[in-house]
């Protein structure tokens, strides 16, 4: 077990177990009428115990979202607690509080949403090498679940990255899943290769508007992009070689065009797009519409083109790899809107009418 001790009002060391570091010890925004008293090797300090979070008990619409008292997780040996400072709202968020995955999430309660963490690392597990407390960075949890909407959650070292100088922590908390769900996408299933056209669908949203620039980056050809006519500029400022505005054309229509066609809006199918993509395309989505599972599995076995269905694994080498675009400049991060988490409900709300450019941040206090 790893005891937290956090120091307030000193400068002097602050202790996680068997770590002692001589850094500065910062106030993390602990109340602490609420935390139990702990020894402290230089001042008075506390043992965290309790955090604010948004949770459900139930699966429903977002009035079942609430915000309140939780237990602090304890990081094991190989992980990190940090102090969320942002997080974000995405599609498999609203979904899961919908109980649309329930099969995958269970019915065990509270259950705290969120996916992506940007904070400060406050404590680490005694096997935790790479990482100190005080370090800026960000990831997602590897429970499958979620856990990302409070102040505090833990994270296995080996998923972790630092954030890009560059980057506030808001930023980086619109980074993790859409960017490694575009990454790994492009890169693993559709296996991109240089002078690929690629096609997005959906190229101004989360995962979207990280695909078109990352498929720039491992070398497309061309890249087409589809979105709003609201989100023709910003998705052609992203590097979208082509911009279509799906009110008006209709992608499927383009015979014989694409070597790849990456579905980050889920409104298409593999069986309507077959006829766009050239000789051994590849179709990816991240978001299959389950009612076209059957059929296009089915399709794709008597073809030459192939469908891809796939999750963003967690993967601290290949956040690092999206830190140095970051810092580069190579990749850019859009945020659409910015909610406190107090008014998760609200942020679950915009981000289900599917309009959102970019990400929808939660900020932490």
């Amino acid at each position: 077990m790893v005891e937290t001790a956090v120091a307030f009002g000193c400068g002097g060391f602050s202790l996680t177990n068997n770590f002692v570091t001589s850094q500065p010890v910062q106030n993390f925004g602990f109340d602490r009428s609420r935390l139990r008293a702990r020894g402290c090797v230089c001042c008075s300090s506390t043992n965290v115990t309790a955090m604010q979070a948004a949770y459900f008990n139930q699966y429903g619409p977002a009035e079942v979202l609430q915000y309140g008292e939780l237990p602090t997780p304890i990081p094991k040996a190989n992980q990190l607690l940090v102090r969320v400072r942002a997080s974000s709202v995405n599609p498999v968020d609203w979904k899961m509080r919908k109980g649309e995955l329930k099969f995958v999430t269970g019915y065990k309660f509270p259950k705290i949403p969120g996916r992506d963490v940007a904070g400060e690392v406050v404590a680490v597990g005694d096997n935790v090498t790479r990482f100190a407390p005080g370090n800026r960075v960000y990831g997602m949890p590897s429970d499958g679940v979620g856990g990302a909407n409070a102040q505090f959650v833990v994270l296995e070292e080996a998923t972790v990255a630092f954030i890009p100088e560059k980057l506030s922590f808001e930023e980086a908390a619109a980074v993790p899943l859409a960017a490694l769900t575009a990454l790994q996408g492009l890169r693993d299933k559709a296996q991109l290769l240089s002078g690929d056209r690629v096609l997005i669908n959906g190229a101004s949203g989360g995962v979207g508007s990280f695909a078109v620039q990352i498929a720039k980056a491992l070398g497309a050809g061309e890249v087409t992009g589809v979105a709003g006519p609201d989100n023709q500029d910003l998705v052609r400022s992203l590097g979208a070689d082509r911009v279509l505005n799906h009110k008006e054309h209709d992608f499927t229509k383009d015979l014989s065009r694409y070597d790849i066609i990456f579905d980050a809006a889920g409104k298409s199918s593999f069986v309507a797009s077959k006829a766009a993509l050239r000789r051994n395309g590849r179709y990816v989505t991240t978001t299959p519409d389950p009612t076209n599972l059957l059929v296009d599995t089915a399709a794709a076995a008597f073809s030459d083109k192939t469908t891809h269905i796939f999750v963003a694994k967690n993967s601290g080498s290949d956040m690092a790899l999206i830190s140095v675009w970051l810092q580069t400049g190579t990749i850019r991060v859009i945020v659409d809107k910015t909610f406190p988490l107090q008014e998760i409900a609200e942020a679950h709300r915009y981000n289900e009418k599917g309009s959102a450019a970019g990400k929808i941040v939660l900020t932490v206090e």
